[in-house]
């Protein structure tokens, strides 16, 4: 996904705002799926109303300009959402982190994988006080129920993991590791 499809979707929600108003609102609902700060906000709307994509409704005191989406933003975001297939490339940091595991002591293993439930777990909890029990938000409902899904699921994952790392342990109490990358020989 890119930021000029969360922009337009965001003025599409929420009518016109400025470049404040959009940070803040990407703060308070996309910023769960989807990272951005003001450095990227803002040449991202000017390039967008470069491109016709948006249009600055008025200007206010200090330059503030309040954007908002043309038919050409609007068709771009339809287009987007009913054509374009997003890419699942995976790049985590967590599975790299994981894939790694076996290079540490079985105590150091256990520690990362507790200390990676601890963060999922937190998460959840995050997810779960977004969720509006007096009913169902119109947008990012989905995206929320996804998040919470993904959430357990690591959970369950890590305490798994974490049960399957002491099963594996060495029975002689030594920590030990599974098998280390084997050592550069010295230059002679």
């Amino acid at each position: 996904m890119s930021l000029r499809i969360a922009l337009l979707g965001l003025l599409s929600i929420s009518g016109p705002a400025s470049g404040y108003d959009l940070t803040k609102r990407f703060e308070t609902s996309l910023a769960h799926v989807w990272q951005a700060g003001h450095s990227q906000i803002y040449p991202e709307l000017a390039k967008m109303a470069a491109d016709e994509l948006i249009t600055v409704e008025a200007e206010g005191a200090r330059g503030r300009k309040i954007y908002t989406i043309t038919s050409d933003g609007r068709s771009e975001l339809h287009r987007w959402l009913t054509e374009y297939t997003p890419t699942a490339a995976p790049r985590s940091e967590i599975a790299l982190q994981t894939f790694l595991t076996p290079l540490l002591d079985t105590e150091e293993a256990v520690a990362l994988v507790e200390r990676m439930k601890a963060d999922f777990e937190a998460r959840l909890q995050e997810l779960l006080a977004l969720k509006h029990p007096e009913g169902k938000p119109r947008y990012g409902r989905y995206a929320l129920d996804l998040g919470i899904r993904q959430a357990r699921m690591a959970v369950e994952w890590a305490t798994d993991t974490i049960a399957d790392l002491k099963e594996s342990a060495p029975p002689n109490g030594d920590a030990g590791h599974a098998t280390r990358a084997p050592e550069s020989p010295e230059p002679s």
